[in-house]
């Protein structure tokens, strides 16, 4: 499925990507509601402030000896500021706890978002990476859920304790003050239309800025894991513009975002204070009227600046939440991308059997993104239980193909396969894949230990069977020269081994996962000749009884097969065992030829 770059161009969709993340949410309900809590108990503390404060300083002046009608009752002028320091203690304790349980819940939720994308990342086919880089998945996972992060453990709360004190300062701005409040109303209600209209473009911006900056993580994980290539071919300096290029279109995208939010800020704050200073100056001419006591115009002025202080930190988190919608965009369409690869709703169960027959009937493929070639034409043929079948071909002749419909990778444009006799589109991947050992002609080593590379074919194993498999393919010859042996770390990708050291991990690896048919690509050309022989050895015992499938290039490897299958444009043209394959004068004794001969 491919993955789009661009922003969605209906307006009314942009909370449709937050919304989606409801499902993560869900399960902590409780902490949310002990959140909420928490926010009402700190904001209702905070609103009895100013009516605290008014009385105060009613009665510390002596503007009025009768204390019994105010918010504090009968209170002497030191309870006054006693009280004050116990709703200042209330609701610095509710903040605090608050801040705890909801930076729980966004750390809980990014981390569940995180599992469930990568998961589903896993279970596309190669296909899915044909159009995506690795390096931009890599920053939807750590740059876009950090942003959720964000805003579900910091901002959404902020952003409701600002509503709650919103309007929560607008009703007592109304009971101080209905004249002042009503001027401040419409002041306030002039900020709505600039925040609406630059918090759109911010979120547009946003989208855009996370793009660039998911191009930039692709290009630099591609060169990182080239760099030998890179420095081999001296490329270093063009490598580096190419990334700074990058960068800089990411600087520029973000850049303009800030202006935005910058200007934004800017006008809220200009508004705010205006507001604040022209209902002082009003509010002052009352007091000196006579109309209202300094108390209550102290009172005002703190309810005022609640609200605010309210709508500024709403529009920042305004700002952060059109940030994280963008953000969840590019997240959900990884989560929602469905595999090209459809597992059947109720799969068939191979019977219980240690042999594989493999059938191709009439196959012919063409890959999605070449789709006016066709890589396998009208394929078909049979392997019988435990024969070893050797595919031979030029560059591009549909060798590899074949293994990678057989893993159930791509699905086959016409015709169809068959394991066991059953069509392998009606078995689960997970059973087809285990019946299936696979030695790559580029194997991969993970950053861990030899004993962890090598089980990695079949992780209940004992380290008993893991050395045993590592004995079978020759592993042992090298691995007690390593400083830790079967506990030494390997690297990131093998780096401490040698291409042969590799390829025999590997070898040992798929002779661990004891499968019933054992696919192997070239799985000794990177053998010096003395370690060829002994790997083959390995090989050969892994094979007795094991239907068997192999890429062969260098033909010498495929003397002792049961038989050979050529393949040219994609089409057999010749199949027999090797010494008649060599009588016939076709494309396998030309290619003989030029090997032995040479």
């Amino acid at each position: 499925m491919p993955i789009s770059k661009s922003s969605p161009s209906n307006p009314n969709q942009r909370f449709f990507s937050l919304k989606a993340l409801w499902p993560f949410v869900r399960p902590y309900r409780r902490k949310i509601v002990l959140a909420f809590f928490l926010l009402c108990l700190g904001s209702g503390t905070i609103l009895l402030v100013p009516l605290a404060f008014r009385d105060l300083l009613d009665y510390g002046f002596g503007e009025t000896q009768d204390t019994r009608d105010g918010f504090l009752g009968s209170l002497s002028l030191n309870q006054h500021f006693l009280a004050l320091f116990g709703l200042a203690s209330i609701w610095a304790l509710a903040i605090a706890a608050r801040f705890y349980t909801v930076s729980w819940v966004g750390e809980r939720v990014t981390a569940d978002l995180r599992t469930a994308v990568y998961s589903r990342v896993l279970a596309q086919s190669p296909e899915f990476f044909e159009t995506l880089q690795t390096g931009e998945v890599l920053s939807r996972l750590t740059g876009d859920t950090t942003l959720i992060q964000t805003v579900i453990g910091s901002s959404i709360s902020m952003g409701l304790r600002s509503l709650f004190q919103f309007i929560g300062g607008m009703v007592m701005l109304a009971v101080t003050s209905f004249y002042l409040f009503s001027l401040n109303l419409g002041l306030m209600a002039l900020l709505v239309i600039p925040i609406l209209a630059i918090g759109r473009q911010v979120k547009k911006l946003s989208r855009e800025s996370q793009d660039k900056i998911a191009d930039a993580s692709a290009l630099a994980g591609e060169i990182l894991n080239a760099v030998p290539t890179v420095q081999a071919n001296t490329q270093e300096q063009q490598e580096a513009k190419r990334f700074a290029d990058r960068a800089e279109i990411s600087f520029i995208t973000a850049i303009r975002r800030s202006r935005f939010r910058a200007a934004l800020t800017a006008l809220i704050i200009m508004a705010v204070m205006g507001t604040i200073v022209f209902v002082l100056w009003i509010g002052t001419n009352q007091v000196r009227a006579g109309s209202m006591t300094g108390g209550q115009l102290a009172s005002f002025v703190l309810y005022a600046m609640l609200v605010a202080g309210g709508v500024s930190t709403m529009a920042e988190v305004w700002g952060d939440v059109m940030r994280a919608a963008g953000a969840s965009e590019r997240l959900l369409e990884l989560l929602h991308a469905k595999p090209a690869i459809i597992e059947t709703e109720i799969p068939q169960r191979l019977p219980q059997s240690d042999k594989a027959e493999i059938q191709f009937d009439q196959v012919s493929f063409r890959y999605p993104s070449r789709l006016q070639t066709a890589a396998l034409d009208d394929v078909s043929f049979t392997i019988t239980a435990g024969e070893i079948v050797a595919l031979v071909g030029p560059s591009g002749a549909g060798k590899t193909t074949l293994f990678q419909l057989l893993l159930r990778f791509y699905d086959t444009t016409h015709g169809s396969i068959h394991f066991n006799g059953q069509d392998i589109r009606q078995l689960a991947l997970h059973e087809l894949r285990n019946k299936i050992a696979v030695v790559p002609q580029d194997p991969v080593i993970f950053s861990a230990n030899a004993l962890e590379n090598i089980r990695y074919g079949r992780p209940t194993a004992s380290d008993e069977e893991v050395m045993a498999a590592a004995k079978s393919a020759q592993v042992e010859e090298f691995i007690h020269r390593l400083p830790e042996g079967y506990q030494t770390f390997l690297g990131e990708r093998g780096t401490r081994l040698s291409g042969g050291q590799r390829q025999r991990i590997a070898i040992a690896r798929a002779i661990l996962k004891n499968a019933h048919l054992l696919l192997l690509d070239e799985a000794t050309s990177a053998l010096d000749a003395e370690s060829e022989i002994l790997v083959q050895e390995g090989l050969h015992a892994a094979m007795q009884g094991r239907t068997t499938l192999i890429i062969a290039h260098r033909l010498a490897t495929v003397k002792k097969v049961n038989r050979v299958i050529v393949f040219n444009h994609g089409r057999i043209v010749e199949t027999g065992s090797p010494d008649d394959l060599r009588k016939q004068n076709g494309l396998y004794a030309r290619l003989a030829s030029l090997q032995f001969d040479a």
